[in-house]
């Protein structure tokens, strides 16, 4: 049976859905102003392989991942290119996808976009202010009352009279509270038009918080299954979307998951580059299609499987460059099958059970792909196409070593095969007529192109990329 690391339990526990065979689930996408970096793609990586697994299982999944176009920093970046809000955030949800798609991440089923649903927002604000949770402050802004929900605190473990000894913010006679946050912003004059929308409380514009209680309710209802995103949402976002969600349902019981806002919470961990957190706020980022200039997609995605999602993933062109070289491996083993058809999943032979029961222990790809190197072994023992192609299907499961072998060991890239099978040519023929010395030196112009030559039996020359 399937365990998740339910962050609000802070255990594993059995996933049951909430509808038989039925899995519904949110996690928080980007905010569109900037290009994604590789700490966002782990993020969307991670629960492409959840959707994946829990599909595999036999799962129907309602899998939505929101975009975030409109906040402070996309308003900034915008005016500062002197552009429309709208302009901007077209312009890099195009290039996430172009991103995202070349790891082979799969589109969610659905990407609600933040200001598409600012009036079932409004409808959430007005409910809390109903059930005496939400209040005006004398700054046109619309807040949460916070120590008017009793579960506040639950699922990052901070007790309010903790989070208020660290609170910096002074106590002002606008929030009653420091620890109150805002749910609909007052326009300020300098706001561009694009930015404004008229409610109850005058024109405005919503809070982050409040965006994905109200797309999430929408796409999937007021109770649904799993809700992902990265370690750093946990506090304050996702602790200020259930305080939002259940207080406008008045709800937040814990009846064997009954009456609360989401079952399952998950968090995956951060990339770090020296020990610190990837971030656009610490400069230390590396963009997606920037690595892509480097290495490959497929071995990237490979770099982020190997990990399990809830640990620290440590980025470097040493481990990018030894995640290439243990997917070569993986490669390799298949490079003399021809495996043109689909070939379905064992799941009762001896891989398909030990890759199931890894999946199964709260996702864990890195045990998964571990069992892939023990069938990769196996088949470069016996040569068994069976095993060749339950090694690929498997492979599939997690979205890699589908390419042609001699594709991914040569290289996409036609440009300078010609000149290699050249070189190889004139070595065979040097070695022919017994001239070693300048069969030595064509084998070394080769290396010196990061091409390693193989000699087979039959005088058959292969070669790959490294």
């Amino acid at each position: 049976m399937l365990q998740i690391y339910n962050t609000l339990a802070r255990a594993k526990q059995a996933f049951k859905p909430i509808n038989p065979n039925q899995v519904r689930m949110y996690v928080c996408g980007m905010t569109v102003y900037d290009y994604c970096h590789l700490g966002h793609a782990r993020m969307m990586m991670v629960f492409d392989v959840v959707q994946r697994w829990l599909r595999a299982s036999g799962y129907d999944v309602t899998y939505v991942r929101n975009i975030t176009d409109i906040d402070d920093k996309i308003m900034q970046r915008a005016s500062e290119n002197g552009e429309t809000i709208r302009a901007l955030t077209d312009r890099f949800i195009s290039a996430m996808h172009e991103d995202t798609d070349a790891l082979g991440i799969e589109r969610p089923d659905y990407e609600p976009r933040a200001t598409e649903y600012v009036p079932q927002m409004l409808e959430i604000i007005e409910q809390l202010e109903h059930n005496q949770l939400a209040y005006q402050a004398r700054d046109g802004d619309v807040n949460f009352a916070v120590r008017g929900f009793d579960g506040y605190g639950k699922l990052s473990g901070k007790s309010l009279d903790d989070l208020r000894a660290g609170e910096r913010v002074a106590v002002t006679d606008v929030k009653r509270d420091p620890l109150d946050f805002v749910l609909w912003k007052s326009a300020k004059p300098t706001d561009p038009a694009d930015t404004q929308w008229p409610s109850k409380w005058g024109v405005g514009r919503p809070g982050w918080h409040i965006e994905c209680s109200a797309m999430s309710k929408a796409l999937l209802g007021e109770h649904f299954d799993i809700h992902g995103g990265g370690a750093d949402l946990q506090f304050p976002h996702h602790e200020n979307e259930i305080a939002q969600s259940e207080g406008a349902m008045k709800c937040g019981h814990d009846d064997a998951h009954e009456h609360v806002f989401v079952n399952y919470w998950m968090h995956n961990g951060f990339v770090r580059v020296d020990n610190e957190k990837m971030s656009k706020s610490l400069g230390n980022f590396f963009t997606i299609r920037d690595v892509l200039k480097e290495f490959d997609a497929e071995v990237i995605r490979f770099f982020i499987l190997r990990a399990h999602y809830r640990s620290p993933l440590n980025y470097s062109n040493e481990h990018l460059n030894d995640a290439k070289a243990a997917l070569t491996r993986l490669y390799t083993a298949l490079k003399d099958f021809q495996l043109t058809d689909a070939v379905a999943v064992d799941w009762s032979s001896e891989y398909g059970v030990a890759f199931k029961a890894a999946m199964d222990d709260d996702f864990n790809s890195a045990i998964a792909v571990s069992v892939l190197f023990e069938l990769a072994t196996q088949v470069n023992k016996t040569q068994d196409i069976a095993l060749a192609g339950q090694l690929k299907a498997l492979a599939g499961v997690l979205g890699i070593v589908q390419r042609d072998p001699k594709l991914f060991l040569q290289g996409d890239a036609a440009d300078d095969v010609a000149l290699i099978e050249q070189l190889i040519e004139q070595r065979t023929a040097a070695k022919a007529a017994k001239d070693y010395a300048a069969a030595d030196a064509v084998r070394a112009q080769l290396t010196a192109m990061n091409v390693v030559i193989e000699d087979k039996a039959g005088g058959v020359v292969e070669w790959r990329r490294v």
